[in-house]
């Protein structure tokens, strides 16, 4: 009986399972739109010619879409010239195939319908090739593959799955680039300071880089204690604080304004990040807030912005020596689940590259890390702003100004970067070099000290789609703060 019983799920058990497929309802489409061009219109702003199953439907519907778009007639007539004549669909030939999908032809109604479930089709077959490539390298995983380099490479897939309905990347037309240009520039002309990134919160530093754009790679570098790590803060506060979401028509949110910041702290605890970004807000000294040397008002100050920085969403990994793929999986997912629109890294030289090239030099692994980081901007399609240090030679010039060549490990940094820029405060070298009070040269360091105290230079020294130059700020040492510096023309009349 037993021996039966198996006998009978074995003959019953399918030799194969066909992937997922409506071919009646791909037929139904390219009916639809044959006898009316105006149904590739419901269904062309999401389905595109891969997701159908059957080959010629995918090569019919894709000369039928060119047609349209050109502004001409799709019908049989009209799209034979352009299919095999001599091809067979069972026993008849593509013309009389194309014939009778228009005499077959249902009511364009219901093409936006048929449309979704051929893209759902589509996508439920993508996931089944996923699973099985995560099965398949499970299975035959080489030696030196961890689980964990499979587990953030079936996470970027699947989140490609999941923003495009593709996983496999491809062309693009020029003419969708084209359009997408155009819409930039009149979502930087309709938004408020004209910009087409997002504000930095800092007026003169958008007036020269139009904002943080979409898939640029930032580098912010500079020497210690140049304050390169609380600009960065300033930045991100600046966008958080700023946000403003606005639902889309699928539902779904978008920044209107500021944008949701991903901060990356190898450096610094998320504890001491938020002790400075309280610092900036409250105008009150770090050091007096650790200590605890701060009054009753003080203290109230403190729980007020405490509480406003809880609606704020800067999100803080603190992470040390994180790998590439670490971030790359951590950020896709912080983009699914909460929203991504900056990503701010606290600083290169604390990031490792991949654990299988351990034995590579330095300057390998930062090419590895900065390629990959520009990678993640144009994949996530947000800025990234990735902190640097500096070199020592910078200290044996007379003139202590940055320049290009003090990257450490440069070349991958200098070439990988769309914008390259220097913290460079002046004050700093100067308040160690004050000469005998008393002396003349005391009196001409007072002179140029006064100067310069207070102040600190943003040199944008590499841009891809802009001017270089310098922007001046404010910079206030004791609640490591930058902000702008006032105008002349709205400084205060002074008489002599």
């Amino acid at each position: 009986m037993a021996e039966a019983v198996r006998k009978l799920a074995v003959a019953e058990t399918p030799l194969y399972r066909e992937a997922p497929n409506n071919i009646e309802a791909e037929q139904a489409l390219l009916g639809a739109i044959l006898v009316n061009n105006d149904a590739f219109y419901r269904v062309s702003d999401f389905l595109k010619p891969p997701h159908f199953y059957e080959p010629l439907h995918r090569k019919i519907y894709e000369i039928a879409g060119e047609l349209i778009r050109m502004g001409k007639m799709a019908n049989p007539v009209t799209m034979k010239t352009f299919l095999p004549a001599d091809e067979k669909v069972g026993d008849i030939t593509v013309t009389h195939y194309l014939a009778r999908l228009a005499a077959e032809a249902v009511t364009i109604i219901n093409a936006s319908d048929y449309g979704r479930a051929i893209y759902d089709l589509a996508t439920r077959r993508a996931l089944i090739t996923v699973g099985e490539d995560m099965v398949n390298i499970a299975y035959d995983a080489p030696v030196d593959m961890a689980p964990s380099d499979q587990i953030e490479d079936a996470e970027r897939r699947l989140f490609e799955l999941a923003e495009t309905g593709r996983y496999d990347g491809g062309f693009e037309s020029f003419t969708d680039a084209v359009k997408t240009a155009v819409d930039m520039a009149n979502a930087a002309y309709m938004r408020d300071g004209h910009l087409s990134g997002i504000s930095t919160g800092f007026r003169d530093i958008d007036r020269r880089l139009g904002g943080l754009q979409p898939s640029d790679l930032v580098i912010l570098a500079g020497r210690p204690a140049m304050g390169k790590t609380s600009l960065a803060t300033n930045i991100a506060f600046n966008i958080a604080s700023a946000y403003q979401p606005a639902q889309q028509a699928d539902g779904s949110f978008k920044a209107a304004n500021g944008g949701v910041v991903g901060f990356f702290s190898l450096e610094m605890s998320s504890e001491q990040l938020a002790t400075r970004i309280i610092s900036e807000q409250t105008e009150i000294s770090s050091s007096k807030i650790r200590r605890g040397e701060i009054s009753e008002a003080d203290f109230e100050k403190l729980v007020a912005c405490a509480q406003m920085m809880q609606k704020t969403p800067l999100f803080i990994d603190q992470t040390g020596g994180i790998s590439i793929a670490q971030l790359a999986a951590r950020a896709r997912r912080l983009k699914r689940q909460r929203g991504l629109d900056v990503i701010v890294i606290d600083y290169v030289q604390l990031m490792q590259g991949s654990s299988s090239k351990s034995n590579q030099n330095r300057v390998q692994e930062i090419t590895e890390i900065t390629t990959g980081l520009k990678a993640l901007a144009k994949e996530l399609q947000v800025p990234i702003v990735a902190l640097s240090q500096l070199s020592r030679q910078v200290e044996s010039r007379d003139d202590k100004r940055p320049q290009l060549s003090d990257l450490r490990e440069s070349g991958s940094i200098e070439q990988d970067a769309d914008v390259v820029l220097f913290v460079y405060r002046d004050e700093y070298y100067m308040q160690n070099k004050e000469p005998e009070p008393g002396t003349m040269e005391h009196q001409q360091w007072q002179e140029k000290f006064e100067r310069v105290k207070g102040k600190a230079e943003l040199i944008i020294a590499k841009q891809r789609h802009g001017p270089t130059g310098t922007v001046d700020l404010a910079f206030e040492g004791q609640f490591t703060r930058f902000s702008d510096l006032a105008e002349e023309s709205h400084l205060p009349e002074r008489f002599e």
